[in-house]
């Protein structure tokens, strides 16, 4: 009887992690230039050249950030594996993966466009899994 109450509590626990456990904030699709990770929309998400400069900062700010919305993080969020919160000079928060900042482009209008892959002379790029 206790060895079994025992494996129940076990069962228990498990469970309840894993409803806590965070899901990944994009999910990765085809697009019309391959695999690319995409948020929950079915966005595609691009990561900045510039954003190198810096690891763990965004050099994306002011108008940039307008022409390319962040990957919000919410003040709950924790970041797991390759999956990093960046904090930005206007006080937000954001996803980056593998240490690259992630952003949507304002141009993409429907899920798997790529618009924004090779803008700025080539300094955008579609963020790959």
């Amino acid at each position: 009887m206790i060895k079994r109450a025992g494996i129940a509590l076990i069962g228990a626990i498990v469970m309840a992690t894993a409803a806590v456990a965070q899901t990944a904030p994009a999910k990765v699709a085809d697009t019309s230039k391959g695999k690319a990770l995409v948020d929950a929309k079915g966005m595609t998400l691009y990561v900045f050249d510039k954003d190198k400069d810096v690891p763990g900062k965004s050099a994306c700010n002011g108008t940039c950030a307008e022409n390319w919305p962040v990957l919000l993080a919410s003040g709950s969020d924790k970041a797991s594996g390759d999956w990093t919160i960046v904090a930005r000079d206007d006080g937000k928060k954001m996803w980056a993966y593998k240490g690259r900042p992630l952003y949507t482009w304002k141009n993409d209008k429907a899920p798997g466009d790529v618009d924004g892959d090779g803008k700025l002379n080539g300094a955008w790029h579609i963020a790959t899994p």
